[in-house]
């Protein structure tokens, strides 16, 4: 599978709720989330200027906005799938 067709067959809704929900946006998307975190606290204890750390953690914001855009297009989406998708997507800004 292609990254555009990854992306686009997310976007257009031809991937099961239940697989976009918790596959890609809870379980791979936290863990790239956690990644990208972890090496922003490695560059800050490696002596790297501050805004680098920034950057590595924001790094995965743009995914994490297709994911949640994704979610949220689904017609099939309820108000649970819909406070899971939102809390995900806070949390992983902290994160």
């Amino acid at each position: 599978m292609s990254v555009v067709s990854f992306f686009r067959l997310r976007w257009l809704g031809q991937i099961p709720l239940a697989v976009l929900l918790w596959r890609d946006m809870v379980w791979i998307g936290t863990l790239i989330n956690l990644a990208a975190s972890f090496l922003a606290l490695v560059a800050l204890a490696q002596g790297a200027h501050g805004g680098l750390a920034v950057a590595l953690h924001l790094a995965p914001l743009p995914y994490n906005i297709f994911l949640l855009a994704a979610v949220l297009r689904l017609q099939t989406g309820n108000t649970f799938t819909t406070t899971v998708a939102v809390v995900w997507f806070i949390v992983m800004l902290v994160l």
